[in-house]
């Protein structure tokens, strides 16, 4: 195996943004793992790309699951033996016009689970990958809703809630990290996708052209930000 080309991984790599990701990395020389909780779905959607000749593996990963997690870092380090980008994609939106309080309290306990703990456990089974050579980019797929101030907003509370937490994960993770690894969370906007619906403005490639550039920055690039279209937004 040759190991001048950089690995990327991508969360929830099937369809929607994730699989946009997965095809604009590979276009770009990556070496790219999709990983998908849906055996099924993630090896089609592999096979299509690989079709169009891109470097494109697939690997079984639920981030709901601890330990596939753990299985599927075990398995990047022993087929390539190095991670260059992580991109955690993997989320759910369930509660868009449910109240905190009166909505089932496991639709909150999922949301976290998936979109805050799931990117958690993913970064720390593969910050050891990163570590070993002392370079890595992670970029969390976040929201401008899980900012602050749009906690004063009614509605989308458990949707809310899960990505403050991820913020707030980036900025913790990039106060402990060292050498050339950075951490950075991004809004892909409003994105016609199975989460997003049909009449939302933006094309999952769109989102994805939008966020890539966090995945080649050099030493000197940002560290511990939000993002928007290239731009940084408020915490």
């Amino acid at each position: 195996m040759s190991q001048d080309k950089q690995v990327a991984f991508v969360t929830g790599g099937n369809r929607g943004i994730g699989y946009e990701l997965v095809k604009q990395l590979a276009l770009k020389g990556f070496k790219v793992i999709l990983a998908s909780r849906d055996p099924k779905r993630g090896h089609e959607a592999a096979q299509k790309l690989k079709g169009l000749d891109l470097d494109v593996s697939f690997v079984m990963m639920d981030v709901d699951d601890q330990e596939s997690i753990r299985q599927a870092a075990i398995t990047v380090n022993e087929k390539y033996g190095r991670l260059d980008v992580l991109f955690n994609n993997a989320g759910l939106y369930f509660d868009e016009n449910e109240k905190l309080l009166t909505m089932d309290p496991s639709i909150l306990e999922k949301t976290m689970r998936t979109n805050f703990f799931g990117a958690y456990y993913v970064i720390h089974s593969f910050m050891p990958l990163m570590e070993k050579q002392r370079y890595g980019r992670i970029i969390n797929v976040s929201s401008e809703l899980g900012a602050m101030r749009d906690m004063s907003v009614q509605g989308a509370g458990a949707y809310k809630l899960s990505k403050l937490a991820l913020n707030g994960l980036t900025q913790l993770v990039a106060a402990e990290i060292k050498g050339d690894i950075k951490i950075n969370a991004v809004c892909p906007g409003w994105v016609s996708s199975d989460m997003g619906g049909p009449s939302a403005p933006r094309t999952p490639k769109q989102a994805a052209e939008s966020i890539l550039w966090l995945a080649t920055i050099g030493p000197e690039g940002p560290h511990g930000g939000l993002f928007r279209d290239g731009k940084p937004i408020h915490w």
